[in-house]
């Protein structure tokens, strides 16, 4: 076990940012706040002489922005953790997509109102287990179950030869999501059919930001789902931004519900409530997907799918920013298959077209 403090370098323009994610992440023993810059030339020159595990890094800095100092920080310090903070705008959302194009491996929100203690106290419980999780502490080892949930039975699954035909494909993620959806989601190709519905952890803004984002790269429909909108084929929906998103039938088919229930893992939206209903609804023909985040969200809906009769896939570690949501149901049990990212695309659409081809043969 790493007994060193994670050394974590603040860069921002505004003095108060600084002081309040200094003292949100001095809460915490094993973190250390080693520096702060004011802009992304000063950070670069502070880091040829000092180490950082962490680089909190702010989007708008005069001298060098926030985009630029990321470029630099990848080539010069590949190895560093950059956690982009930006201002919960339609801007902000924006410049965050773009930067964890370019490699960011996470991105928060400034806090935008309520009182200092409220906002430190914000600032704690978000960026603490995200320093923690990128650095291999603390969540980012598979976070272990509820203890109602560690003492019930879990089913241990294997793969199967064959499946029933997907009538959804269910999708959690979270830190290192973005990168890895726009992985999968392009490997599917233009012409998926099947309904996909996404939870990703993120929040107001961001997500509706993140589907445009999706849509331009993978070129067929992404969208922020909207309360009570029919699942149409060849639409990929992503939950929005502190909204849980969940499926209900009715006799025309199924239809999209979000709702302001309290938070599960400390996430709204979380990928429980999705998965959840899918099994409800869909049962057998689930096909889900968990890749890279933090925590075990979505530990106790993807236990209700395989009860049900879905089919999981789950992101390897190898290939994942963090192995806490995929790393949960690995080592549960509940994984069919374990895959490095640039592997669940093709076995998607293997799955797919293999279970329709034998269900066509059955009925032929």
């Amino acid at each position: 076990m790493n007994n060193q403090p994670i050394k974590v370098l603040i860069v921002d323009d505004s003095a108060v940012i600084r002081g309040l994610l200094a003292k949100a992440l001095v809460r915490d023993a094993e973190i250390e706040v080693v520096g702060t810059a004011m802009h992304g030339d000063a950070a670069l020159s502070w880091l040829k002489d000092r180490p950082a595990d962490v680089v909190i890094l702010d989007v708008e800095m005069p001298v060098m922005d926030g985009l630029e100092t990321l470029k630099q920080l990848r080539q010069q310090h590949p190895d560093i953790r950059v956690i982009m903070a930006s201002s919960l705008t339609s801007s902000g959302a924006k410049t965050s997509m773009i930067a964890l194009s370019l490699g960011a491996d996470a991105c928060i929100a400034k806090p935008t109102a309520g009182s200092a203690s409220e906002a430190m106290q914000t600032v704690a419980g978000e960026l603490i287990p995200l320093v923690k999780g990128l650095c291999g502490r603390g969540l980012a080892r598979p976070s272990p179950p509820p203890p109602a949930v560690a003492n019930a039975f879990l089913p241990t699954v294997r793969k199967k030869d064959s499946i029933a035909p997907p009538k959804l494909l269910v999708i959690g993620s979270s830190t290192g999501g973005p990168n890895a959806l726009n992985r999968v989601l392009t490997d599917l190709g233009r012409d998926f059919k099947i309904p996909t519905l996404i939870v990703q952890h993120m929040p107001p803004m961001f997500t509706g930001m993140m589907a445009r984002h999706l849509q331009s790269d993978v070129g067929r429909p992404v969208k922020e789902a909207e309360a009570g909108e029919k699942l149409q084929q060849g639409v990929t929906y992503v939950a929005p931004g502190d909204f849980h998103m969940q499926l209900e039938e009715n006799s025309d088919g199924m239809s999209l519900s979000l709702n302001q229930d309290p938070v599960e893992h400390y996430c709204r939206p979380s990928v429980n409530p999705l998965f959840r209903s899918a099994a409800r609804l869909a049962g057998p023909r689930t096909l889900a997907v968990m890749l890279t985040g933090m925590g075990s969200d979505g530990f106790e809906g993807t236990r209700d799918i395989v009860a049900q009769g879905g089919y999981v896939l789950a992101q390897d570690e190898a290939s994942s920013v963090v192995w806490g949501m995929p790393g949960s149901i690995v080592n549960a049990g509940m994984a069919h298959e374990v895959l490095p990212l640039q592997e669940i695309g093709s076995r998607i659409i293997n799955l797919c077209s293999t279970a329709t081809s034998r269900a066509r043969m059955e009925c032929s």
